[in-house]
C-alpha cells in the first residue's frame, strides 16, 4: 500500500485510516458529520495525495487530448480547467478527469488514484503525435481546501486574488512562501474553495501554513468519509461507483461533456447511442421511508420487479436523511418518479429526485 507524503502527520492527528485506491488514506478524524458540517458552513482540508497527476507537452499536445477527451479542450485558454471523460472503446469510461490548460503546449491531467496506470497505459496507446508525457503523480501533493470561508482563510498565504478566481479556473504563483504553486478554484463537495498543488518535498510547509492561517476561521483536517457524504449530496459521480468501463456515460448524464463537434475515440458508437436513446439513467432519489441504500441495492417497481441498482447511497449530513444515485429504467427517471430499493429483501419507498440535493 502507498503513503502520501503526510501520512504520518495524519496518524498523529489521530486520523483513522484505511485502505483507498492502494494507498493508505485518512478517512476521518473528528467524525464524519463534523466535519461535513465544517466544509459546509466554515472550511476544511482533504489531503488527495493520492490522485494521479500527468503532464502532456508538445505541438500535437493538444490533438492527442482530443482524441481521448469526450469534450472539446480547443475551447480550453491559459488558466481554465475543463471536466471530460475518457471513453473507452466499447461504450463505457476509462476515467473521469480534468484538463488544465496551462499553455498552447502544455497541459496538466488530473485523474483518479484508481486508474493511474490504467489511464496512463490509455492514453499512450493513442499518443500516435509525438507528445512528450510525465507521470508526476508520485512527485506531487494535493490539497482541497473547501468550504465558504476558503477564500478568506488562505488569502493572507498568497498574492493570487483568491476570491476573484472563477470556478475552474486556476493560477500560478507563490503560496506559503513556495513558488510555482498551482491553485485552481475547484473541488468536488460543491462547498467553494480551491484545490492546491505542491511538490511532496513543500507539502508539510504548505499544510502547517493553511492550518495557522485558517485557525481564526476554525479550519480543520477532513477525511474521505466526509468527501463521499459532500458529494453525494451535490449529486457528483465517483469512480468505481456510479461510473466504469461498463457503464454508459450518456446513461450516466454526461452528455453535456460529450461533444460530437470533432472526432475522438468511439464518439461514433456514442452518436448512434444518443440518437437511439439510452434504456436506463442515472438518478438520485431520496428516501421516503427509512433505510440506508448501499452500493448494488436493487431497485424495483411498486410490484416488485427489478428497475435498476444503487450506485451510491448514504444518509445525507446535512439533510438528515438518506439519498442516492442509481440506474433505472428510462420509463422510471423522471423527478417524482416512486421506486423502492430493496433492503434486506423488504421494498422500501424512495422518490426520484434531480441533484443537488442540498442547493
Amino acid at each position: 500500500m502507498k503513503n502520501t507524503a503526510l501520512t504520518d502527520l495524519h496518524i498523529g492527528l489521530g486520523a483513522k485510516m484505511v485502505p483507498f485506491a492502494g494507498f493508505n488514506m485518512p478517512v476521518q478524524y473528528s467524525g464524519i458529520n463534523d466535519e461535513h458540517e465544517t466544509v459546509r458552513t466554515g472550511v476544511g482540508v482533504f489531503d488527495v495525495s493520492h490522485m494521479g497527476e500527468f503532464i502532456l507537452k508538445g505541438e500535437k499536445a493538444l490533438d492527442l487530448i482530443q482524441k481521448i477527451s469526450s469534450n472539446d479542450a480547443s475551447k480550453l485558454y491559459d488558466g481554465k480547467v475543463q471536466y471530460a471523460y475518457i471513453p473507452n472503446e466499447t461504450g463505457g469510461i476509462v476515467d473521469d478527469f480534468l484538463t488544465y490548460r496551462i499553455d498552447a503546449q502544455t497541459y496538466f491531467l488530473v485523474v483518479n488514484a484508481s486508474n493511474i496506470e490504467k489511464d496512463w497505459n490509455w492514453i499512450s496507446k493513442y499518443n500516435t503525435y509525438g507528445v512528450e508525457m510525465k507521470d508526476i503523480s508520485d512527485k506531487t501533493s494535493l490539497f482541497a481546501v473547501q468550504g465558504p470561508k476558503a477564500a478568506e482563510a488562505l488569502q493572507s498565504l498568497t498574492n493570487i486574488e483568491l476570491a476573484a478566481m472563477e470556478y475552474y479556473t486556476f493560477q500560478k504563483g507563490v503560496f506559503a512562501g513556495v513558488d510555482n504553486v498551482l491553485v485552481s478554484a475547484t473541488g468536488y463537495t460543491g462547498a467553494g474553495g480551491f484545490e492546491i498543488y505542491v511538490a511532496n518535498e513543500d507539502a508539510r510547509k504548505v499544510w502547517d501554513a493553511i492550518f495557522e492561517a485558517g485557525a481564526p476561521f476554525g479550519i480543520k483536517p477532513i477525511g474521505l468519509g466526509a468527501r463521499d457524504t459532500l458529494r453525494l449530496e451535490m449529486g457528483f459521480c465517483l469512480y468505481g461507483n456510479d461510473i466504469d468501463d461498463n457503464t454508459s456515460p450518456l446513461a450516466a448524464g454526461l452528455g453535456w461533456v460529450t461533444k460530437f463537434t470533432k472526432d475522438f475515440v468511439n464518439s461514433d458508437h456514442l452518436k448512434a447511442e444518443k440518437e437511439r436513446g439510452v434504456s436506463q439513467k442515472l438518478v438520485g432519489f431520496e428516501m421516503v421511508d427509512r433505510g440506508i441504500p448501499r452500493h448494488d441495492y436493487e431497485i424495483v417497481d411498486a410490484t416488485g420487479n427489478k428497475i435498476g441498482r444503487v450506485t451510491s447511497g448514504t444518509q445525507s449530513p446535512t439533510l438528515k436523511k438518506s439519498i442516492g444515485l442509481g440506474y433505472v429504467d428510462s420509463a422510471f427517471a423522471k423527478d417524482g418518479s416512486e421506486i423502492f430499493i430493496s433492503i434486506r429483501n423488504q421494498p422500501v419507498k424512495a422518490v426520484v429526485k434531480k441533484p443537488p440535493f442540498v442547493k
